[in-house]
């Protein structure tokens, strides 16, 4: 028996490769998670093995090699890049006497810190809950309060099934609040179908970059750093594209190797975002080594909210980082935009980015200038309902010249019910003629 040590800043790093070869990779982000919670690693402990080991995960010397080091830098935490299982926690923390937290732990601990939204701390405490409910395992002795003996017996429960039972009750009390929060975020959605405005989702592995390009898109302020994780909420904003129709852009979480199913799973309604968007913008470190590795990592998280077969624009960032790398657009042999260069700190090819963006949601737009008869105000009305307008102009005929952006179902539906392609006139001898018509 033993009482659980408390957390703090001092981190012993420990990295085991379970596979051929080194991942330097994976230990340097685990390092940069490590600083995101606040922490400092004072100490970086490295091994291989073929299966973990079921007492302490890493055999029982580097167990003993790990208690050294920590003794050697005064650590207060001992943090795995790995997924431990409660006993293997208990076990490490009863041996190292100072709080053991695994990759999926720490992770949860910088979401606390970042969530701001009354829906992401939500989201966040499920998942820490529900982490946290797989914990509470014997050893801990300030959860068992139920004694032997005449005048010691307890009350029939102990404290360990207490504090599980309380951690269910908050468990459906957090989904209950999630659930009418995503029905909220559900008639939103509704909403923007309804008026037809294509929605286009960020996406990207964390620190490329996705919040300062969302902010330069639409003059946002949503906080941006170099740090993994900056941001958790979801935010989105509606901007107009260069050929004058609207679409509305999101912003969510970046991901990461091995994000926590948990954290997947209370980040749903959020992610709904991604699973519903016209376009995916994938963002890129273009200057990162790993790029291609992190575009993969991506989608295998798309691949698990079901978000695989949505369209992507892949944007490739931070070429202020490369040298000789000039914005551009890269086209498939159709013509199509698959891939826009750009820097989202200085601003280079952001309108080339605008562009391409243009054209990727516009492919299922409709174009036209109209010149609508006075008796056809009914028609005007339902133009402006739609949110289809980008020009109108009354004419000395009392109808109206307008120039109108809108989907193609939107456009179909007006045409069966409205006839409204008679009213076309997109070109200057077609207004002419629609001139002297009226005039007659």
């Amino acid at each position: 028996m033993f009482e659980r040590p408390q957390g703090g800043e001092r981190a012993v790093l420990v990295h085991l490769n379970l596979h051929t070869g080194f991942d330097e990779e994976s230990l340097e982000e685990f390092k940069e998670l490590t600083v995101s919670s606040g922490a400092e690693p004072v100490a970086v402990v490295t091994g291989s093995r073929t299966v973990p080991h079921p007492r302490y995960f890493v055999g029982t010397g580097k167990a003993e090699e790990i208690k050294e080091v920590v003794l050697e830098n005064e650590a207060d935490v001992v943090l795995f890049d790995h997924d431990l299982s409660p006993v293997q926690e208990r076990n490490l923390e009863a041996l190292l006497q100072c709080q053991v937290l695994d990759r999926t732990g720490l992770i949860l601990d910088i979401f606390a810190q970042r969530a701001r939204s009354h829906e992401g701390q939500l989201q966040v405490e499920l998942a820490q809950l529900r982490h946290l409910s797989t914990r509470l395992v014997r050893g801990w002795t300030h959860l068992e309060r139920q004694k032997g003996g005449i005048g010691l017996r307890g009350p029939g429960e102990t404290q360990l099934e207490t504090d599980r039972r309380l951690i269910g009750h908050r468990i459906r009390t957090l989904k209950s609040r999630l659930e009418k929060v995503q029905r909220q975020r559900e008639q939103g959605r509704r909403a923007r179908k309804k008026a037809e405005v294509p929605t286009v989702s960020l996406v990207g592995y964390t620190n490329a970059g996705k919040s300062t390009l969302f902010n330069n898109l639409t003059n946002a302020k949503v906080y941006a750093a170099d740090q993994l994780f900056a941001t958790l909420d979801p935010t989105l904003r509606r901007i107009k594209l260069p050929a004058g129709f609207p679409v509305v852009l999101a912003d969510t979480v970046g991901f990461i190797r091995q994000l926590p199913h948990d954290l997947v799973a209370a980040f749903r309604s959020t992610l709904k975002e991604t699973q519903d968007a016209d376009l995916l913008l994938h963002v890129v470190d273009a200057s990162s080594d790993e790029r291609e590795d992190n575009m993969d990592q991506v989608n295998l998280v798309l691949d698990e909210i079901g978000a695989e077969n949505r369209p992507q624009l892949l944007v490739y960032n931070k070429i202020d980082l490369l040298d000789g790398v000039s914005p551009r657009i890269d086209r498939d042999e159709a013509g199509i935009p698959i891939r826009v260069w750009v820097s989202a700190l200085t601003g280079e090819g952001l309108d080339l980015l605008h562009e391409a963006l243009a054209e990727r949601v516009s492919t299922d737009m409709i174009h036209h200038t109209l010149s609508i008869p006075a008796s056809a105000g009914k028609l005007h009305a339902r133009l402006f309902e739609a949110g289809a307008v980008n020009e109108d102009e009354i004419q000395e005929t009392g109808g109206w010249m307008m120039n109108v952006t809108l989907r193609r179902a939107d456009w179909d539906s007006l045409v069966k019910y409205e006839a409204v392609d008679q009213y076309i006139v997109d070109n200057q001898a077609s207004l002419q003629l629609a001139a002297e018509a009226q005039a007659q």
